[in-house]
């Protein structure tokens, strides 16, 4: 989903510095009206140093955020930027480690452990990890002109200036990327690449374009053509140098167990042995496989579980899966005000579409404002498949109607969207601009299981069994990335398991194995929503249980977007992080 430039984009707060002979960066408004931030402490000066420095390192982020003095502008990928960018987030964090929390009340002395988490996941990317010269996803969300080209925060020659000039500044950026990855490269970070630079490259010149065909000034639709042209040709460059790279690839994807585990450390604040995780989520897989046991011996009488997956996927929205999310919504934002699950903030709503070319990576998406935007739509995207996977394969990727409804679950109501709707009014501005994988996917992957305990489908066999195919998806990340980056696993052994253990269908299974190459932190799915099933039955069961769910889900989605085990702190008043499963 395209929140994940709020997850991944890393907190680099303290004193706006100028490092490695960089110049200083473009001046901007920095009152409280520009920042959201309230100036009047000391903490909250630092706070704002942060937020001025952290834009003008990532105008990207910022014009996501709703920062449009950002708009058109692209990070520095230099060597020399990426220097920049690392020694402000080790300033930044060292800096803030340095101040007295005496001097903080509680919730700055929680804010600042906050930043700092974030920080730590940043610096571990750009530094343990070394993404920016080893993977070429570091790039890809980053470059996505989405804002542009279906948010209209602006009027569309507005908005088109914008996007032509981040389209000129696509082919510098090109340039630094080519300059960055170091060969050999793994031939599975090729495939990302080629695919998605070449979405791009396609993207720029089709629907780009169209997406402004109602710009009627002849000189902006000029600057238009040669700009997009200009991109076009960088990103598919781009792709054709990784292509001609193809020989000499050298499998290479695995972090290694010891940084997988500072991985987990660094951005989760999870520091259990990779034994213990292991076991967590296998035993996590199998209470999933025995649920879907008794639900298909229901459902199914007699069948084995590929045969009830099968009849499962007989259900197809005969008119695609975007008309039948559409009707999904309205129902499931009324089941969870009838059953009194969790507040929902606010009047808005959001709309079904299907995802563009260039950004199919996953089947389903939410795109959501930042908290600098007033009035706009939140889009929930669908994929379509492949046109180049065999028929029966495209068939068979269309998700039937009970699994697309836990797909909206996750995805809207009440998942990302609805977590949303809490975080961009979270107390805490930081809060409502950063917001973590496993708190966010964790949130969105625990509430398909609360609905379904909560009575979604009325004990219907048939829609159990669409929850839990969403469930063993998710299982089966968790177990993919353990075994890709630290169990010696093949992507060839991933898909298999995908396919045997989860029953996932061959396009998804495929898809899903290749991610786990490129984004190791793909276990947060599942990760999160163990801890949070902990944290909601630790929490609430001297409050009542069941009946403290509301209490506890508007308690939980209050905090933003930290690191779980911070929540679970907070919440169960103890002190010190730890994740608990």
């Amino acid at each position: 989903m395209n929140w994940s430039k709020k997850l991944l984009a890393a907190v680099s707060l303290g004193v706006l510095v100028t490092a490695c002979g960089m110049p200083p960066a473009e001046p901007v408004d920095r009152t409280e009206k520009a920042t959201g931030i309230d100036t009047a402490s000391d903490w909250g000066k630092f706070v704002d140093s942060f937020l001025t420095g952290y834009f003008a390192r990532n105008p990207d982020f910022a014009v996501y955020q709703g920062r449009h003095e950002f708009d058109g502008k692209l990070p520095d990928w230099s060597e020399q930027g990426l220097a920049d960018h690392t020694a402000f987030l080790e300033k930044t964090l060292a800096d803030a480690q340095a101040i007295d929390a005496a001097t903080l009340d509680a919730e700055q002395r929680f804010e600042r452990d906050y930043l700092m988490a974030v920080a730590r996941g940043k610096l571990f990317w750009l530094k343990q990890a070394d993404w920016p010269h080893r993977n070429p996803a570091f790039y890809t969300g980053t470059l996505d002109p989405s804002v542009y080209v279906t948010r209209p925060y602006a009027d569309v020659d507005t908005r088109a200036k914008a996007f032509i000039a981040y389209a000129r500044g696509v082919p510098k950026a090109a340039e630094q990327i080519r300059s960055n990855l170091r060969t050999p490269l793994d031939p599975y970070a090729i495939d990302y690449g080629v695919n998605a630079f070449g979405g791009y490259a396609s993207f720029f010149i089709g629907d780009a374009r169209a997406a402004f065909a109602d710009v009627s000034d002849a000189g902006i639709k000029a600057d238009l053509e040669s700009a997009t042209a200009e991109a076009s040709e960088a990103m598919q460059g781009l792709a054709d140098w990784l292509r001609t790279e193809k020989p000499n690839a050298k499998v290479g994807y695995a972090l290694g167990p010891e940084l997988f585990s500072q991985m987990l450390v660094s951005t989760e604040m999870v520091d259990l042995p990779m034994a213990e995780l292991k076991a967590i989520g296998e035993a996590d897989l199998k209470r999933n496989q025995q649920a879907l046991t008794t639900a298909c011996a229901q459902f199914a009488p007699g069948s084995t579980m590929p045969e009830c997956m099968a009849k499962l996927s007989l259900d197809k929205p005969e008119d695609g899966p975007v008309a039948e999310a559409r009707r999904q919504l309205p129902e499931l934002r009324a089941f969870l005000v009838d059953k009194d699950l969790v507040s929902i903030p606010g009047t808005e709503e959001a709309k079904v579409e299907e995802s563009p070319p260039y950004n199919r990576q996953n089947s389903a998406y939410i795109d959501i404002p930042g908290p600098y935007e007033k009035g706009l739509p939140s889009i929930y995207y669908i994929s379509p498949p492949d046109p180049s996977w065999a028929p029966e394969v495209q068939a068979e990727y269309i998700p039937p109607k009970k699994d697309l409804m836990f797909t909206s679950v996750h995805e809207v109501w009440p998942g990302h969207f609805l977590n949303f709707l809490h975080a961009n009014r979270a107390k805490s501005f930081f809060g409502r601009l950063f917001v973590g994988y496993a708190y966010a996917e964790g949130w969105a992957h625990y509430t398909e299981e609360m609905m379904w305990e909560a009575g979604l489908g009325k004990g219907d066999p048939e829609v159990h069994i669409g929850q839990l195919a969403n469930a063993l998806l998710r299982n089966c990340r968790y177990l993919s990335a353990i075994g890709l980056h630290t169990g010696g696993m093949s992507v060839d052994q991933s898909l298999a398991m995908f396919r045997e253990q989860c029953f996932i269908d061959e396009g998804n299974a495929r898809q899903q194995a290749l991610r786990g190459t490129y984004d190791p932190g793909y276990l947060n799915y599942t990760l999160g929503k163990l801890m949070i099933r902990k944290l909601r039955a630790d929490w609430t069961a001297d409050k009542g249980g069941r009946d403290a769910w509301k209490a506890f889900h508007d308690a939980f989605l209050t905090y933003g977007g930290p690191p779980v085990p911070m929540v679970r702190a907070a919440m169960m008043e103890e002190g010190t992080p730890k994740a608990v499963f």
